[in-house]
């Protein structure tokens, strides 16, 4: 996205020899257009465009320069996490992250300011490392704002006890939510029965006696101790000057004294598994699992990505063998690899879901059976070509996505160096059917095995571990391999847009929107809509319509579902088909070079579907599981019963809701027959929209899509279905969800509200102060105050065609918590609808908003999806710039009339889900 490039700093100036101290010198365009000496910085090595510099105080700092984004990231890794917890302070690294966003004496809480700056950001812990990261529209200001943020919090967190005094409850929140998942539950419970004394074993979250009990004192000097320059790695990637940059970090990061403590490494190992663990969950719920759990190396050892092939092999879907032995014969409804490449000794889960009817026992004796099976079926050349190429795109897309790449260097960082990332791609380039058959035979062993029994063995037939990887000297001469091409500087402003935006009407009636730009790695997205049928000809087909949609990449033209996933990883490509109602979606990520093979592939998808009889069947017992497991989930439970009690269309009409009896009936009452007749009756693009951001050739592309598309048309006409506006429904409902530790709010009020309307700026300003984001009421009064929420806010949806609005509130709680919860939610209404919004409120909604449609413009996916939204209602991007203007014009006054107009909390429909019953009698 750029037609000028930045270039980066010469880095042969920077460092004429690896590992000695160096002074860099950056020249920067300053007042007196002198150099600027960065006394003491080290810079360490560059590669594929990333580079590494140290500053005196230890800080390590790596600039990733992409102009090609209008977007930056700062990602600031500490290698803490659970792994370095003592007894009695486990969920500490954890509980620690919430707390550096309550703010600093310079600048308040942290979380309010990233929201109403509209960064998108997050915080996030695992067992070896704590990251923090903010993406934002680059330019010098928010740059400087976030590192001097990230500077800030380092050392000056209040990370005060009235804070713990809220936060540890919402902790406790995230902690019932993960309970009432029973993949977590599991996990959870393995984990802890596979090691003996390593921290691997105990959740991050922590015990909930310690969260509840941490000691201030003991938190203030966990996080003076780890939180500091010399334990720390900040990323910059995306769009930045680096020499102006790094002399920035300098002077607001170098400004940190080096601190006099030294950090002592971890060195507790659990011996070698001398015999097969088994752990039992039992629980209400509606899904049955079965996994088993191996021993593995650390993520830096070879055999880490030799275990990732291997894991695709036989896990993969839906090529793995797991999924062809268990999923497709219909012992399983899917099984998943959940693979643990961390600093130290790592392991790898293998857990396959099933319904109520499956046999636990054959599918666990299948699942063994495959999984140590290795000596008798041993891998395929053509096994490894297809695992490698799967995990080869997925770095390629990592690569290619600055955000992306920043976050996920932080698991590299973590497991001791940031060009573990490409050493460990390099790796599975390499990898041979040899490498994967030696680290099946050596890992997976009976005796190194956590499952649901246990089997004594008079002779031990012990995994051998390896010794501990010196990352550092692994890493010292590495170099890796060229970086990824460059694109242009690309201006995301609606105009720049619109003027490079080409806007086509075929002959067949598609609608095709193309829009050219150089991008890094050449990459371009897509987005395909078809639209068809009307309410006569649609009635009583939901069900048929949502497995249609759900069968077409199971199989097409001369392709079979395990072929067309080993087509699109050869191809660096992510292919998503949505559908339901009126449209199919067709959702693409490729690289310039592909395209045209993609886009025959996405033809064959959609025009030439297998819609095979063995798929259809799997399909509907996916499906029905899927149903199934949302009995007793209150989140599910919550949303039903608000869509059946706000309904207004009747029975049989593709807009209807649908209890989940129906639902299930209706898929069980569909016949392969009535897919293939709905495929030929309703597909078709004569009225669809086509958007293509990224790089491609235009011309050969508008005759590509011509030739694939032009003569497909819907036999059934196409109207467009009127959204009804939904009718009020004022009244409490509540629901018992028994044994379930996390509880669901949900609130919905209807309006008759078009995004046309004048009062519809005016109520999405209301809304992002009333919950729209993490600076905002109710997400400060129930998480920031009364600490009884992980997730609480709102949400505003209008229609640009039909008078159909709604406004939601939402939060999940602690079922004990459901009385204090009514009466904040009450008390923050009143108000809200009473005094209205503040000035500074809305100045700081208006930027939070304004913030995110730039980022979102930045993204070519999100870009795409929103040219055909466009196409849809003829607006251009004028109507983009013309609305930002008015969000930028709308003034307190019209915000608090249309507040006091539309909000009025007695008629809310208000639905409670949870286990209240068990929670009245604590």
């Amino acid at each position: 996205m750029r037609p000028i490039r930045i270039p980066f700093i010469c880095l042969a100036l920077l460092m004429p020899t690896w590992g000695q101290t160096q002074t860099a010198v950056v020249n920067t365009a300053n007042s007196n257009n002198t150099a600027i000496r960065l006394a003491g910085m080290q810079a360490l090595t560059t590669v594929e465009g990333i580079s590494e510099f140290r500053l005196p105080n230890g800080l390590r700092v790596l600039l990733a320069p992409d102009a090609s984004k209008p977007t930056t990231t700062v990602n600031i890794t500490y290698l803490v996490g659970s792994r370095h917890e003592n007894y009695g302070e486990t969920g500490m690294a954890h509980l620690l992250e919430h707390l550096v966003f309550k703010g600093t004496p310079a600048r308040g809480n942290i979380m309010q300011e990233l929201g109403k700056r509209g960064m998108d950001f997050n915080g996030t812990t695992f067992y070896d490392r704590t990251n923090y990261y903010e993406t934002f529209p680059a330019n010098p200001e928010n740059l400087q704002w976030a590192l001097e943020m990230e500077a800030d919090r380092m050392i000056n967190s209040f990370i005060a006890r009235n804070d713990l005094d809220t936060e540890f409850s919402v902790v406790r929140n995230e902690m019932e939510s993960g309970e009432n998942n029973p993949f977590m539950a599991l996990w959870q419970r393995m984990a802890s029965t596979a090691f003996d004394w390593h921290n691997y074993g105990k959740s991050t979250i922590g015990a909930r006696t310690d969260v509840e009990n941490v000691k201030i004192e003991n938190l203030q000097n966990f996080y003076r101790k780890y939180y500091q320059p010399d334990n720390a790695v900040l990323l910059v990637a995306g769009k930045f000057d680096p020499a102006t940059t790094l002399a920035l970090i300098q002077k607001v990061f170098g400004a940190i004294p080096k601190p006099a403590r030294v950090l002592q490494p971890t060195y507790t190992q659990d011996p070698a598994q001398d015999g097969t663990r088994e752990v039992t969950v039992r629980r209400s719920g509606d899904t049955q699992l079965t996994a088993v759990l191996y021993h593995t190396a650390a993520g830096s050892h070879p055999d880490a990505a030799a275990m990732a092939a291997l894991s695709d092999v036989l896990a993969g879907t839906p090529n793995g063998r797991l999924h062809k032995k268990l999923v497709e014969n219909k012992l399983a409804i899917n099984v998943n690899p959940w693979g643990f490449d961390l600093a130290e000794r790592g392991y790898l889960v293998v857990m396959a879901e099933l319904n109520k009817t499956q046999s636990l026992a054959e599918a666990r004796k299948v699942l063994l059976e495959e999984i140590e099976g290795l000596q008798k079926s041993p891998v395929t050349e053509a096994e490894l070509k297809r695992a490698k190429a799967s995990l080869l795109s997925e770095i390629d897309k990592t690569i290619n996505n600055p955000q992306k790449l920043a976050v996920q260097l932080s698991e590299s960082i973590a497991n001791g160096d940031w060009r573990l990332f490409f050493l460990h791609r390099d790796r599975i380039e390499n990898l041979k059917v040899s490498d994967l058959q030696n680290v099946g035979l050596n890992y997976f062993k009976e005796s190194n095995r956590t499952l649901g029994q246990f089997i004594p063995t008079p002779t031990p037939d012990r995994s051998k571990l390896p010794e501990a990887i010196d990352v550092a000297k692994l890493v010292a001469d590495y170099k890796g391999k060229a970086a990824a091409s460059e694109g242009e500087v690309f201006d995301t402003s609606p105009a720049n847009i619109e003027k490079r935006t080409q806007r086509l009407a075929l002959a067949s009636g598609m609608k095709l929107i193309l829009t050219p730009k150089k991008t890094r790695g050449e990459t371009v997205s897509g987005n395909f809509t078809l639209r068809f049928g009307d309410e006569s000809s649609l009635l009583n087909q939901a069900a048929t319509a949502n497995l249609t949609a759900s069968l077409l990449m199971r199989g097409a033209g001369n392709l079979q579902r395990s072929e067309i996933s080993a087509k699109l990883d050869e191809l660096k490509t992510r292919i998503e088909v949505m559908g339901g109602g009126q449209t199919v979606t067709v959702r693409f990520d490729t690289l310039r070079k592909n395209l045209p093979e993609v886009l025959n592939l996405i033809s064959d998808i959609l025009r030439k579907p297998a819609l095979a009889a063995k798929e259809f069947e799997l399909l509907v017992q996916e499906s029905t599981a899927a149903l199934e497991s949302q009995r007793s989930e209150p989140n599910a439970m919550g949303s039903q019963a608000m869509s059946l009690a706000l309904d207004v269309y009747k029975k049989g009409d593709i807009r209807a809701a649908r209890s989940l009896d129906e639902s299930i009936a209706a898929l069980k009452a569909t016949k392969i027959d009535q897919v293939k007749q709905f495929h030929s009756n309703f597909y078709g693009a004569n009225h669809s929209e086509f958007a293509l951001v990224g790089e491609f050739d235009r011309e050969a592309i508008k005759t590509q899509i011509t030739q694939l598309f032009g003569d497909w048309k819907s036999q059934k006409n196409y109207t467009r279905l009127k959204a009804e506006t939904k009718k009020i429904n004022a009244k409490v409902v509540q629901l018992e969800a028994p044994d379930k530790a996390n509880a669901f709010f949900l609130a919905g009020l209807p309006l008759a509200l078009q995004d046309t309307q004048p009062d519809y700026i005016p109520l999405m300003l209301a809304n992002r102060v009333l919950g729209g984001g993490v600076k905002s009421r109710l997400f400060d009064r129930l998480r920031q105050k009364d600490g009884i929420s992980y997730g609480a806010g709102s949400q505003l949806s209008a229609s640009p065609f039909d008078p159909s609005g709604m406004w939601v509130l939402y939060a999940i709680y602690a079922p004990q918590n459901l009385g204090k919860l009514k009466a904040s939610i009450q008390e923050e209404l009143t108000q809200f609808v009473k005094e209205g919004l503040s000035a500074e409120e809305l100045a700081d909604a208006k930027k939070s908003i304004l913030e995110e449609r730039k980022i979102g413009r930045a993204q070519d996916n999100e870009l795409a999806a929103g040219l055909v939204a466009q196409a849809l209602t003829n607006r251009t991007m004028a109507y983009t710039e013309k609305m930002d203007a008015q969000i930028e014009a709308t003034s307190l006054a019209e915000v608090n009339a249309a507040i006091r107009k539309a909000l009025d909390p007695a008629k809310f429909l208000y639905v409670y889900a949870g286990d209240f019953v068990a929670a009245a009698k604590k």
